[in-house]
């Protein structure tokens, strides 16, 4: 943020509920992934209706914090070449010590990091749009294109060419083949222009014209997690894998 921006408390508080949700729905998955146990799977499955809504959160309040930022492309930068580290440990370094499943191609830091570049390229342009309208079009565009990764876009009116995908290099952008797995995957289309959504809806809050309880904190421990939320993230699975094999130990010498 902005030297001159009045800290708006409330976006650390969402982007916290937000890591801490994920935390909590990743947490299932590596039940099932390091003990084994099916009902782990079972929980993480049934949260994933809820899925879209915490992301959505974070991936809008950070689209509204791009328009706070002193440097986009810079903290673009960076936070994608987070997302290309936790690729490398996850796909190479991972399995080659016999984790196999837990492999993230494009996850949520890939997408961010790219949205970001792409709207510190386009803010020119952002800054020269009325911000209601680029916040209804860019939810339209959202809307239009969530089932790319299904194969159709316009709610389903127009169906995109099946050879398309065959392959997974257009992966980034929504569009894979059936052998594509990733443990987290967020593609450009359609969360790029929820991105956008953020970051005209971040007129308001350039302008310090949010309503005034957003600027007090509520939570402390929301607002701990939302500012250091890239860390959170990238700690998060080896606490909670180093956790379970703990747990997973103690048990097999109890039972021993």
């Amino acid at each position: 943020m902005t030297n001159k921006t009045k800290r708006i408390e409330l976006l650390d508080e969402l982007r916290g509920f937000a890591i801490a949700a994920m935390v909590v729905h990743h947490t299932f998955y590596d039940i099932g992934f390091v003990l084994g146990l099916d009902w782990g799977y079972r929980v993480f499955d049934g949260l994933c209706v809820l899925q879209p809504f915490f992301w959505s959160i974070f991936i809008i309040v950070s689209g509204i914090c791009s328009r706070l930022s002193r440097n986009t492309l810079r903290r673009g930068a960076i936070v994608l070449a987070a997302g290309l580290a936790v690729t490398l440990v996850t796909a190479v370094i991972m399995p080659k010590i016999g984790l196999d499943g837990a492999e993230i191609y494009f996850g949520i830091l890939s997408c961010l990091g790219s949205c970001m570049i792409l709207t510190g390229l386009l803010m020119p342009l952002i800054k020269k749009l009325d911000f209601r309208i680029g916040m209804a079009v860019s939810a339209l565009l959202f809307a239009a294109t969530y089932g790319i990764s299904a194969g159709s876009v316009l709610f389903g009116l127009v169906k995109l060419p099946e050879q398309w995908y065959t392959t997974n290099y257009l992966m980034p952008l929504g569009i894979f083949s059936d052998t594509f797995q990733s443990a987290d995957y967020f593609a450009l289309i359609p969360w790029f222009f929820m991105f956008l959504f953020g970051a005209f809806l971040g007129k308001l809050a350039k302008d310090e014209k949010f309503p005034e309880p957003m600027y007090k904190r509520h939570s402390k421990f929301f607002a701990f997690v939302g500012r250091n939320s890239l860390w959170f993230y990238l700690a998060h699975q080896p606490v909670i894998y180093a956790l379970l094999y703990a747990a997973a130990g103690i048990i097999v010498l109890i039972y021993k």
